[in-house]
């Protein structure tokens, strides 16, 4: 029975949440042609109606810790990716992110649109040098103007505890960027796995790390990021209640 209520209770949030974004996406639709400011405030309600939704009806709250350590300003965000909610928390805690998609999802109705409006970076995998130097370019122009570029150094979700190579994106961005580079761990997969429908109650905790100062050649910077990222994203699996 209780697994028969987890599955309801998922099943009525995901409803919520992709019903917002539709409801919201289509009646807001003209604030596309509009400044870049109104789309962000409407993606930031709708962001905070389905962490709402997620604490009502899944029993999940979310926590960020370190918010201290954000610059202000031009910044690269390394974070570990494991759920959906590692791309909403941002836009709640950064002063204008900038996170870095694959092309394929601002194909996508609704949410592609408000993607693509809010300048997000969209990436093709498959250009490989060509898509990277193009990642690099606008990554630095965007943080030249004051946003944050959230970059997820794996390049996909993964479940808790695995770990996997990091991208060279990651460093190809450090290097041109000059600026700092903040790791963030997470345990967002304990309560909204990567993959399946079942959330669980608990707490999501979005750990935000000290700065990486700008300058540290690519092989040191790329040990010094993993461990990091890794060791607190460890550290945080005991923390599933």
């Amino acid at each position: 029975m209780h697994r028969v209520m987890l599955v309801l209770r998922s099943i009525v949030f995901m409803l919520w949440m992709y019903g917002l974004m539709i409801l919201m996406g289509l009646l807001c639709l003209p604030l596309l042609a509009g400044p870049r400011s109104w789309v962000k405030r409407v993606v930031i309600l709708w962001i905070k109606l389905v962490l709402l939704g997620l604490r009502a009806f899944c029993g999940i709250h979310l926590n960020i810790e370190g918010k201290e350590h954000l610059p202000k300003g031009g910044a690269l965000i390394a974070c570990k990716h494991q759920a959906m909610v590692d791309v909403l928390w941002p836009w709640i805690a950064c002063d204008d992110p900038a996170l870095i998609f694959k092309r394929e999802l601002g194909f996508l109705p609704i949410f592609g649109w408000y993607a693509l409006k809010l300048k997000n970076i969209m990436v093709n995998r498959k250009g490989h040098a060509v898509a990277l130097r193009k990642m690099v370019r606008r990554a630095h122009e965007l943080a030249g103007t004051g946003r944050q570029i959230i970059i997820f150094p794996e390049g996909t979700r993964t479940t808790p505890g695995q770990t996997l190579a990091y991208k060279s994106g990651v460093a190809a961005l450090y290097q041109q960027m000059d600026v700092p580079c903040v790791p963030v761990a997470l345990n967002s997969g304990l309560h909204w796995p990567a993959h399946g429908l079942v959330l669980t109650p608990g707490i999501i905790t979005v750990r935000i790390l000290p700065p990486i100062a700008p300058g540290l050649k690519r092989k040191v910077f790329m040990q010094t990021l993993q461990q990091q990222i890794e060791a607190a994203s460890k550290e945080l699996l005991t923390h599933k209640r």
